[in-house]
């Protein structure tokens, strides 16, 4: 059984399937581990370092893809890509489905098993390798220090003989998995932190963090979803969360949007008006931006400052910026996947849709497409 890893194609992602240690991991369950060269290079692990693990490197990856049982990558494919794989193949990536349907057919015709680390169910048995959850981790820690570069003030309060400095006034919009590390980060960092979340479990998970959490009365069912996403508010529901979320804002020198809606294009939570109404030198930095962003205004890729002098900041692929750890935990997540999967005796990696976590994640397998929300 062989595994063949690609390095990314996107200029933007530094990440990497594998590191060293996966690479280990993989090759104690009788995987021949193939790594394209290069793979590494963004997340600090030179061939070198994948050769010593026991992995062999490629630079023909057309050939090694004609023959690899499994395929892993961090960024989806192209249409040309997945011509090149072996029919029965098995390739693991994200793929953002519901904005790329073509992938799937190109997979279907290929007759390849094509897993979305998208769709993995948010689980406490697939929580190994639920990569959405590890990589928003990051992703919310890099969201509070990029701010933190940006501002011209300092985190906590600060005792001078010139006087006493006030902390930094941070407010998380959003109390997933990366908001409550921006909780978490910002707090460490010595910020005063205020935070909002339409679940009132969430609520209380950012209490426990030390934030002040912002109630809103919204009325009707606010709980998470049995995923553990937030459910998608009413026009009114949300037009009584923006009202009491900018009077937070004007009194905020540092905002961190998080709703980040997989499948669909996110809420915009706060909209110009909010924006007019903060102080000159505040910071809005939305980590949705890449998909539609949560603020009115916000350029994906791009950091803008408005005619009031608030920085907008829209950069993409915040986990990327740290990529020797975001590669740490998603090689895990790939390999942890697979372990879990592995037949040991056969030596393979057998495909059930039956299987809770598999009929989650499998877009196509045997020449179709088998996931419910996209055969309909």
């Amino acid at each position: 059984m062989q595994l063949l890893a690609l390095k990314p194609r996107s200029a933007l992602e530094t990440r990497a399937p594998v590191d060293p240690t996966s690479v280990k991991k993989l090759l104690s369950l009788g995987i021949e581990v193939v790594v394209e060269s290069g793979a590494g290079l963004g997340s600090q692990h030179p061939d070198t370092s994948y050769q010593e693990a026991g992995a062999s490197i490629t630079d023909d990856v057309a050939t090694i893809a004609k023959n690899a049982d499994i395929v892993i990558r961090v960024d989806k494919p192209t249409t040309a890509d997945i011509a090149l794989l072996k029919r029965g193949a098995l390739h693991l990536s994200f793929l953002d489905p519901f904005a790329n349907p073509d992938l799937l057919e190109a997979f279907a015709q290929q007759a390849v098993t094509a897993i979305s680390l998208e769709m993995i169910p948010r689980t406490t048995l697939a929580q190994k390798m639920d990569a959405i959850s590890s990589q928003a981790n990051l992703a919310g820690y890099v969201g509070v220090i990029t701010a933190a570069e940006r501002s011209q003030q300092i985190f906590p309060m600060m005792m001078t003989p010139a006087g006493t400095i006030s902390p930094t006034k941070v407010f998380v919009l959003g109390v997933g998995v990366a908001g409550l590390q921006a909780i978490a980060t910002a707090k460490r960092l010595g910020a005063r932190v205020t935070a909002f979340d339409v679940r009132p479990e969430a609520l209380e998970q950012a209490e426990s963090l030390g934030a002040k959490a912002l109630r809103i009365d919204l009325g009707g069912d606010t709980t998470g979803t049995d995923q553990g996403y937030a459910r998608q508010l009413t026009d009114e529901q949300l037009q009584r969360q923006q009202e009491a979320q900018a009077k937070v804002c004007a009194q905020s020198d540092i905002v961190i949007t998080t709703a980040k809606v997989f499948g669909r294009k996110p809420p915009v939570l706060i909209k110009k008006d909010v924006v007019d109404q903060m102080k000159r030198g505040s910071i809005i930095v939305d980590l949705a931006a890449e998909t539609g962003g949560n603020v009115e205004g916000i350029v994906s890729g791009e950091e803008t400052t408005t005619d009031n002098g608030v920085l907008l900041v829209g950069l993409e692929n915040f986990e990327g910026r740290v990529a020797t750890h975001a590669t740490q935990v998603l090689a895990a997540n790939f390999a942890n996947m697979i372990e879990h999967f592995w037949d040991t005796d056969a030596k393979n990696f057998p495909i059930s849709l039956d299987d809770e976590i598999l009929k989650g994640c499998v877009l196509t397998h045997d020449g179709s497409i088998v996931h419910e929300r996209f055969t309909k």
